[in-house]
């Protein structure tokens, strides 16, 4: 068997959800497009760690990195590879200071959010919102 195992850039982002179930998304500033924060980790770097790092680094918020809930790969549009994680995560604030890397952020509802990620980005929301109302139960 010829197995060609994925070479890839791997990256983490998070899902912060508010008790109410308020989402944060940020528009990048390359694009325009929206996404949920986070990035690309270093070499050696642990991966809650460097979540934490991103959203700060982006958003100026500390958040509680909770459980994964979506892994994605893909190949982009010049072939390389790509890993993404995404976690569940809440935040002791909702006062967002941007890095230059965005242009605008928006604690949105549920249904705007799904309207503004990508697929993958738009699953891990679902499972976040999931994990977030079985820990509001007791049920983790």
């Amino acid at each position: 068997m010829d197995e060609q195992f994925l070479k890839a850039t791997v990256s983490v982002r998070g899902v912060i959800c508010t008790p109410d179930e308020q989402i944060l998304t940020v528009r990048r500033a390359s694009d325009g497009g929206w996404e949920l924060p986070g990035g690309r980790m270093n070499r050696n770097e642990d991966v809650t760690d460097c979540l934490r790092r991103e959203i700060n680094e982006e958003t100026a918020l500390s958040v509680t990195v909770h459980q994964p809930v979506h892994v994605v790969s893909w190949q982009n549009d010049t072939d390389d590879g790509r890993l993404a994680v995404y976690y569940h995560c809440t935040a002791t604030s909702a006062e967002v200071t941007l890095s230059q890397e965005h242009t605008d952020s928006a604690w949105v509802s549920e249904t705007t959010a799904r309207e503004r990620l990508s697929d993958p980005q738009e699953t891990a929301l679902g499972r976040a919102l999931d994990a977030s109302a079985k820990a509001a139960v007791g049920d983790d």
